[in-house]
């Protein structure tokens, strides 16, 4: 499973707000900040915190991606 979090940034562009300020507002550390710019995985409280501030919902924070087929995660079925 692969995660993004563009939809986050195109939001957060469209309200004028840095990094540094969603980190204030949602009380997000910069290290978790900096996963989500790699678009690694962060914990659920961690979104619903960012909802609530920003008053949207998950998915227009985070987009779950499927797994490409060249991942070697897919397994063959016979």
């Amino acid at each position: 499973m692969a995660v993004s979090y563009n939809r986050l940034f195109k939001l957060m562009i469209d309200k004028k707000m840095r990094k540094k300020d969603l980190c204030e507002l949602a009380g997000v550390s910069t290290s978790t900040m900096s996963k989500m710019g790699r678009d690694e995985i962060v914990s659920l409280e961690v979104i619903d915190r960012i909802c609530q501030k920003l008053n949207c919902r998950i998915e227009d924070v985070l987009e779950i991606l499927p797994d490409s087929p060249d991942s070697g995660t897919s397994k063959n079925v016979d």
